[in-house]
C-alpha cells in the first residue's frame, strides 16, 4: 500500500467512475484498474462493487476512504513542509547569542523572521558561552553567535568569524562628559560604568591600555546580560556604557547619546564567531541566518 494507491483510491470514490477518475489523475484506466486490484488484494477484500456502469464503496471501502483522506492530505502536508524547509522558508531555528550579539541581531532578527519567513520557527537563547556550548553540543542549539575570544579551539567546533565590531564608552548627550575634547579614564570613572560581562581576553586589553584601575571587575558598577537595558539606563542617568557602538547606533543618530572621545582610543574590538558543530548537516533556513547576521555584525 502506498500513497499513490490513496490517491487513486479515493478518485474513483469521488467520481464514482473509472474512467473519469484516470482522466483526471492523467493515466490510462487499466492502470487506474491495476491500482486498485492491487490494493484490495492487499486488504484481502473488495473496495467497490461494480453495479452496472456504476462503482459503489463496498463498506470496507467507505472506512478506507475515510482513512485514506487523512493520510493522502497530511502525505501532501508533509511534502510541502519538506518543500519549505529546502528553500529555507520552513523548519526552525535555535540560535544562542552572547550578550553583544543579542544587542545587534534579537530584535532585528525576529522581526526580520516574522516579516518575511512567517513559516520558520525562531528560537534565541541567551546566557553564558560555556552553557551555549553544552547546549549546542547537546543539541538543544542550532549555532552560536558570541565573541570569538570567550570560544576555545574543539575538534569538535566550527567557529567562523562573522565580523568585528568597535567598542566605545557611550554617555547621554547633555552629560558633563559629552562637553569636553578628550576623556581620560579618571573621568569616566568619576560615574558609573554600565556594561555587559566582558571576556578575560578583552578585559586583558583593557588593562594593558587604561591599566589596572580599567579591570571590569573594579570599573564596571552596572553591569547584565541585557545590552539595550544598560544603555537605557545610560539615558535616564549618568552612568557611562562601555561596549559596541553599533549597539548605540540608534541613541547616537538620534543626538540623545554621544560617543566620548576617550584617550588613548579602545581597542578592545568585538570580534564575533558563527559557531557550529563540525561534521553536523546545517539545515537550510540556517543561510537565512548567517546572511542577516553578517550584515548586521558591523559598524
Amino acid at each position: 500500500m502506498n500513497i499513490k494507491q490513496l490517491e487513486h483510491l479515493l478518485a474513483v470514490a469521488q467520481t464514482r467512475s473509472f474512467s473519469r477518475a484516470a482522466e483526471r489523475l492523467f493515466i490510462t484506466q487499466s492502470a487506474l484498474s491495476r491500482s486498485i486490484q492491487g490494493l484490495e488484494e492487499e486488504l484481502g477484500a473488495p473496495l467497490f462493487d461494480r453495479i452496472g456502469k456504476r462503482n459503489e464503496l463496498t463498506p470496507l471501502g467507505k472506512d478506507v476512504v475515510a482513512r485514506a483522506g487523512r493520510l493522502v492530505r497530511d502525505a501532501d502536508e508533509l511534502r510541502r513542509s519538506v518543500e519549505l524547509f529546502k528553500a529555507g522558508e520552513g523548519g526552525s531555528m535555535r540560535i544562542g547569542m552572547g550578550s553583544g550579539a543579542a544587542a545587534m541581531l534579537m530584535t532585528p532578527l525576529l522581526c526580520h523572521m516574522a516579516q518575511q519567513h512567517p513559516k520558520v520557527q525562531v528560537r534565541i537563547t541567551r546566557g553564558p558561552t560555556e552553557l551555549q556550548l553544552m547546549q549546542l553540543r547537546a543539541h538543544q542549539l542550532d549555532a552560536l553567535v558570541v565573541d570569538a575570544r570567550s570560544i576555545n579551539p574543539a575538534a569538535d567546533l566550527l567557529a567562523e568569524p562573522m565580523g568585528e565590531l568597535r567598542t566605545c564608552f557611550v554617555c547621554r548627550a547633555d552629560h558633563p562628559l559629552a562637553r569636553l575634547k578628550s576623556v581620560t579614564l579618571a573621568h569616566v570613572l568619576a560615574y558609573p560604568v554600565a556594561s555587559a560581562p566582558l571576556s578575560d581576553e578583552i578585559a586583558r586589553l583593557l588593562v594593558e591600555l587604561y591599566g589596572p584601575g580599567a579591570n571590569p571587575e573594579q570599573m564596571t558598577t552596572l553591569q547584565c546580560e541585557d545590552v539595550t537595558s544598560l544603555i537605557g539606563a545610560v539615558e535616564c542617568s549618568q552612568a557611562v556604557f562601555l561596549g559596541l557602538a553599533a549597539a548605540a547606533r540608534e541613541g547616537i543618530e538620534a543626538g540623545r547619546l554621544v560617543d566620548l572621545p576617550v584617550s588613548p582610543r579602545v581597542e578592545a574590538n568585538a570580534r564575533f564567531a558563527y559557531v557550529t558543530l563540525a561534521g553536523r548537516t546545517e539545515a537550510p533556513v540556517m543561510a537565512v541566518f548567517r546572511k542577516f547576521a553578517a550584515q548586521r555584525l558591523r559598524d
